[in-house]
C-alpha cells in the first residue's frame, strides 16, 4: 500500500474526546493490550497527530502520528499498527518468519507467498483468514511488515505451504516508515528458535524456504547462534535453484515493484552501489555518441535517475563520494570516461569508452529491461523522442488561511489543486449560510472571510464579495506551488511557480545581436541538445554559459536574432504549452520581399 510516495492532505491535532475515541477504538481493535500499555501507547498529554493521506493508487487512509511516527493508520474504519508500534510491543499480533531476502520485495509492492514463510518447530500460530499478523525476519522477533493472513493456518497446511497466504499492508522501508524517523528494527531474541532441531534433524527433510542466503538491509546472519546460523545456511543452500519463488509480487503489483534481494552492507556501501548501478546503466541505455559533450548534471538529473529502480533513491550525500564531481572523478580515473570545464564553472563528460570492460559487462536489471521498451520511445534515427511534462498549479494553506480551511480538516502546509480550494470555499460558504438570499451571486463576509481574504482598508467598506472575487482573493493569499508530471515518472511537488523559459536578446561588441535562452531545465530539457538542435536550424554558432547566481543551471547563447527557430523547437517540436515560454514576441518581424 505505501510502496510509492503518498500525498499529505491534512495534519491536525488530536485533542479532548477524540483522544478518547482513538484509545476505545484501539483497546476494541487490539485486545491484547493492557491498561497499562493502552494508557502509554495513546498518552493522555502527549501531543498525538492525525494526518489524511492518499496512496499513489487513490485510497484514502487517516495516519496517526505520536511525536515523530506514524503508530497507527486507518482503512476504511479498520485501525493497523505500524512496524514502529509494533516494535514497541512486538507481541500485540500474531507473527511468522521469513527469510531476510524476502523484505525487499515486500518492501517493493509484494506480498507473502506461503513457499517463503519459515515453519517453526513449535508449529503456526493459530489464525483465521483475514486475522491482522505480523511478518518477522529470520533470528528477529521485531516484526518488519504488517500483513492480512489469506487463508487460515489449517487450509496454509492443507495447501501444501503453497500459494500466497498474507496480503502484505505495510513494511519497514516503505513510504510510511520514511514518514517517521527511518530508525532501524531493533533486535530481539525469538522466544522459539525459528530453526527447528539440530543440523542432524535438519538432514534428508523437505526445506521450507525457496530462497538464496542473501540477507537484506540491515539484517544479519550474525543476529543467529552459531548452530542457527550453521542450519539454516544448510536449508538456503539447497534452494538455489529455486529462488524466486518465496515472495511473487501481488496480482495488482507494478513491474517496477518486482525487486531483487540484495547483499547485507552499510547504508553507505548500499548507496556507492547504487550510484555505480545506475552510472553504467546510463552509459549503456541512455547516453549515445551524438550527446557528448554532455553536461554532468544533466546525465545525473535525466539519465542516472531514471535508471535507478522503484522505491530507491540516489543521494550522493549517504555516499562515500559525497560530491557528484567525486564520484565522475573515480570513474574518470578508472577510464571509463573524460571530463572537461568546456566553460567556465560547467564540466561536461566529453568522451566515454563504451569498450571498456566494466561497461560490456554490466546487465541491465530485469525490471527495466521490458519498462525501457515501452517507455524510452524513439524516432526512426534510434534519437530518444522529448515528451513535455504535464504542469499542475497547486496551492498551499498559509498561516494566514488556516482559520478557512480548518473545518475541512486541512492545517499549515496542506498542498492542494484549485479545483479541491474551490470545493472547499464553496462548502464553507454554504456550511455557514453566507449565500446572500438576496442575490445568490453574492456571499456575506464574516469574521474569518474578512481576516483571511480584506485588506485593512476594506475591512470596514466591503460586507459582500462576489463568488469570483472571492475565489480569486483566495487563490491569491495560498502559497504557490506545482506538480511537474514526466513520462514514465512519479510527480513532484515543488515550492513556488515554475520558472518561465526566459528567452531574451542581448547587445554585443560591434552591434551584433544575440539569443540567450534560460531555465530549459525545469521542463525535462538538455541545454546541450537544444543548442546543438537550434545551432543546426539556425546555422549559427552556440554556447552554453553558466547562470549568473543559479546553482547547477546553464543559458544557451547563439548568435543572431533566433527566436523565429526557436519558437518552432519549443512549441512545434517539444509541445510545450505558449503559457510557459517568455519572449517570443522579441521575434524579429519579417519584411516583404521586393
Amino acid at each position: 500500500m505505501f510502496a510509492r510516495a503518498f500525498r499529505v492532505r491534512a495534519n491536525t491535532a488530536i485533542k479532548g474526546s477524540d483522544r478518547r475515541k482513538l484509545r476505545n477504538d484501539v483497546a476494541a481493535a487490539f485486545p491484547n493490550f493492557s491498561a497499562e500499555q493502552l494508557a502509554e501507547f495513546i498518552p493522555y498529554k502527549q501531543e498525538l497527530n492525525v494526518i489524511k493521506i492518499y496512496c499513489h493508487r487513490g485510497e484514502a487512509v487517516t495516519v496517526y502520528m505520536n511525536q515523530r511516527n506514524p503508530i497507527l493508520f486507518e482503512v476504511e474504519k479498520a485501525l493497523y499498527p505500524t512496524v514502529y508500534s509494533l516494535w514497541a510491543y512486538p507481541d500485540l499480533l500474531p507473527a511468522f518468519s521469513t527469510w531476510p531476502p524476502v523484505l525487499q520485495k515486500l518492501a517493493g509492492g509484494a506480498d507473502l507467498m506461503l513457499p517463503g514463510v519459515v515453519v517453526p518447530s513449535s508449529g503456526f500460530p493459530q489464525v483465521e483468514q483475514g486475522t491482522l499478523c505480523a511478518v518477522t525476519l529470520l533470528g528477529n522477533r521485531a516484526p518488519v511488515a504488517v500483513a492480512v493472513a489469506t487463508m487460515s493456518t489449517a487450509q496454509m497446511l492443507a495447501a501444501g505451504m503453497k500459494g500466497k497466504g498474507f496480503a502484505v499492508l505495510h513494511t519497514y522501508l516503505d513510504h510510511l516508515w520514511e514518514y517517521g524517523d527511518k530508525s532501524y528494527p531493533p533486535t530481539l531474541a525469538p522466544l522459539v528458535p525459528d530453526c527447528a532441531g539440530d543440523e542432524e534433524e535438519q538432514e534428508g527433510k523437505e526445506p521450507v524456504s525457496s530462497f538464496p542466503p542473501d540477507p537484506v538491509q540491515h539484517v544479519d546472519m550474525g543476529d543467529l547462534s552459531l548452530k542457527e546460523q550453521d542450519s539454516c545456511a544448510e536449508l538456503l543452500g539447497k534452494e538455489d535453484s529455486h529462488e524466486n519463488r518465496a515472495a511473487e509480487p501481488a496480482e495488482n503489483a507494478s513491474p517496477e515493484d518486482q525487486q531483487q534481494p540484495e547483499d547485507s552492507r552499510t547504508p553507505q556501501e548500499q548507496m556507492d552501489a547504487l550510484f555505480n548501478q545506475c552510472f553504467f546503466h546510463a552509459l549503456k541505455c541512455k547516453v549515445k555518441k551524438s550527446d557528448l559533450p554532455l553536461l554532468t548534471s544533466t546525465f545525473l538529473r535525466s539519465h542516472m535517475f531514471s535508471c535507478c529502480p522503484a522505491g530507491q533513491q540516489l543521494d550522493i550525500k549517504k555516499s562515500s563520494y559525497k560530491k557528484f564531481s567525486k564520484f565522475l572523478q573515480s570513474m574518470q580515473n578508472q577510464k571509463i570516461l573524460q571530463v572537461k570545464e568546456l566553460n567556465k564553472g560547467v564540466e561536461s563528460i566529453v568522451e566515454v569508452d563504451w569498450k571498456h570492460p566494466d561497461i560490456k559487462a554490466f546487465a541491465v536489471p530485469e525490471e527495466f529491461s521490458s519498462a525501457s521498451a515501452a517507455q524510452d520511445s524513439k524516432n526512426e534515427d534510434g534519437e530518444q523522442v522529448y515528451h513535455a511534462p504535464e504542469i499542475i498549479p497547486l496551492y498551499g494553506v498559509s498561516t494566514q488561511m488556516v482559520p478557512l480551511f480548518q473545518e475541512s480538516g486541512h492545517g499549515k502546509g496542506s498542498v492542494l489543486s484549485s479545483n479541491e480550494v474551490r470545493d472547499i470555499i464553496i462548502n464553507y460558504v454554504k456550511t455557514n449560510e453566507l449565500v446572500d438570499e438576496s442575490n445568490k451571486n453574492l456571499v456575506k463576509v464574516n469574521a474569518i472571510l474578512c481576516d483571511c481574504l480584506l485588506e485593512k482598508s476594506e475591512q470596514d467598506e466591503i460586507s459582500h464579495l462576489t463568488w469570483d472575487d472571492l475565489l480569486s482573493r483566495c487563490l491569491e493569499r495560498l502559497q504557490p506551488f506545482h506538480q511537474v508530471t514526466f513520462v514514465g515518472q512519479e510527480p513532484v511537488v515543488r515550492k513556488g511557480y515554475i520558472a518561465h523559459i526566459d528567452i531574451t536578446i542581448a547587445q554585443r561588441s560591434s552591434n551584433k545581436k544575440v539569443t540567450i535562452i534560460k531555465n530549459l531545465e525545469p521542463y525535462g530539457l538538455d541545454p546541450q541538445c537544444v543548442a546543438n538542435t537550434l545551432q543546426q536550424k539556425a546555422q549559427a554558432s552556440a554556447t552554453l554559459n553558466p547562470v549568473p547566481g543559479a546553482k547547477d543551471r546553464v543559458q544557451v547563447q547563439i548568435q543572431g536574432n533566433q527566436i523565429h527557430h526557436l519558437a518552432k523547437i519549443l512549441l512545434e517540436e517539444y509541445q510545450l504549452p505558449r503559457k510557459y515560454i517568455r519572449g517570443l514576441e522579441k521575434a524579429p518581424k519579417l519584411g516583404r520581399k521586393k
